[in-house]
């Protein structure tokens, strides 16, 4: 079993991995290599989601043509506002001031696109006795101000807490739900990636890290309670869906308005049901 488990995390650390370079895939369809590739940059926390969605979409769509980068939701976004992808994979939404930088510069509108729903997960090692924190608790320790597992129901065993950069969508997400806009504390070690944060959980019994539902393979997922002393929620398709996990979020796709034939088929195909069964393949929860 642990040897299983290992393995997928191997496999979810190199897809993030990948993330560094462009993956192309093309299918077997004819001419397929003269054909304009559909560019999608920036979410970590989707990389694996559009990386398999490319995968299938091309095996079912002769001259297709997908290149998918990772790097973070921030990064995706400045690739769309310096028109270097024609989609940008986000797990936060876009600013404000973002979409008038793309307005600005190209004439055109931004279009968002809710393609799957998440949950920002709370990692704990596999050994961890806890079974669920508050907001409020998950705050305390990301700004520093509890730093002993036994100060929320634990060990007597300092927290080693584990974060992400902050190109990320899902520490700008963090950052905004969770530490109601508040710094991190210094102590919190951040990862290139969420992959990372799940592999560093998996080896390390007193640490705790947050990352999207599909990275967590092989550890544990804490339920989240929203009020001191209420309920606390488990991570899954029906409280996501039904947004009682206090955590739940979509994960987005921006374009800018009226996108090439090609980018439109994809963005089509990705909302219809055969992408959506991807979404769930991967471990993600469809928008419908």
């Amino acid at each position: 079993m642990m040897r299983l488990i290992a393995r997928t995390r191997s496999i979810l650390s190199l897809a993030v991995s990948m993330s560094l370079m462009v993956l192309t895939l093309a299918s077997c369809g004819g001419g397929s290599s003269r054909a304009r590739a559909v560019t999608l940059k920036g979410s970590d926390t989707m990389v694996i989601l559009g990386q398999k969605w490319a995968e299938v979409y091309m095996a079912t769509t002769p001259g297709a043509v997908i290149q998918v980068t990772g790097g973070g939701s921030g990064t995706g976004i400045a690739a769309l506002i310096n028109g270097t992808t024609e989609i940008a994979q986000s797990s936060r939404s876009m600013k404000d001031t973002e979409k008038k930088q793309i307005e600005d510069k190209s004439g055109r509108k931004v279009e968002e696109h809710s393609v799957a729903l998440d949950g920002v997960t709370i990692y704990v090692h596999q050994s961890n006795a806890l079974t669920g924190l508050t907001v409020s608790q998950i705050k305390g320790i990301y700004t520093g101000v509890i730093t002993n597992w036994k100060d929320v129901g634990g060990p007597d065993k300092v927290i080693v807490v584990y974060g992400r950069e902050s190109s990320s969508g899902t520490y700008v997400f963090f950052k905004e739900h969770v530490l109601d806009g508040a710094d991190f504390a210094p102590q919190v070690q951040t990862l290139p990636g969420t992959a990372a944060v799940a592999d560093a959980i998996g080896n390390d019994p007193a640490g705790i890290g947050y990352g999207g539902y599909a990275y967590g393979v092989g550890i544990k997922h804490l339920a989240v309670s929203q009020e001191d002393g209420g309920v606390a929620i488990e991570p899954g398709e029906a409280t996501v869906r039904d947004g009682s996990y206090p955590l739940a979020r979509p994960l987005y796709w921006y374009t800018l308005s009226n996108p090439g034939e090609a980018a439109s088929a994809f963005l089509a195909w990705v909302q219809s049901d055969a992408g959506q069964k991807v979404v769930k393949d991967v471990g993600y929860f469809p928008v419908r």
